[in-house]
């Protein structure tokens, strides 16, 4: 009874993820960490989807305004060891899950759609329309 991969995340898979997701945001909220590119950094766990097998998880992560977004990740990276014992201290998993971190593009993308919105050009596309008239569309052509 293998889980197909095309139903999406299994119900495991996102109760793991999640319980990772919040034992991070603590392990961030709580660490004290020597590495500059993560000392006052402000990290937001946006989420995180564990494998099938529950043995590797993505962590999407961002940081305020979107800066340095890159170093803090791979920051998190180098101090992926640590991460993963103070994650399997507080999520009971039977064996030891790797994180991968990853930046997340999903604020960059919501960012953009709302500039997008705020394009006039855009903004009279999305406009109400009034109902075409006899003389309207005359003028058209």
């Amino acid at each position: 009874s293998g889980h197909d991969e095309r139903e999406g995340p299994s119900q495991r898979q996102l109760r793991v993820g999640e319980a990772i997701r919040r034992a991070l945001v603590e392990v961030l909220q709580e660490a004290h960490f020597r590495d500059p590119d993560l000392q006052g950094a402000s990290i937001t766990v946006a989420e995180v989807r564990a494998a099938p097998d529950l043995k590797h998880a993505s962590v999407f992560v961002t940081t305020l305004g979107g800066l340095e977004t890159d170093k803090v990740v791979a920051a998190l990276g180098r101090a992926r060891a640590f991460l993963k014992g103070e994650v399997q201290r507080r999520v009971d998993l039977r064996q030891a899950c790797e994180l991968h971190f990853q930046k997340d593009t999903s604020f960059d993308y919501a960012a953009r759609m709302e500039a997008a919105f705020r394009d006039p050009r855009v903004a009279a596309d999305l406009a109400p329309q009034a109902p075409e008239t006899p003389q309207r569309a005359r003028k058209k052509k």
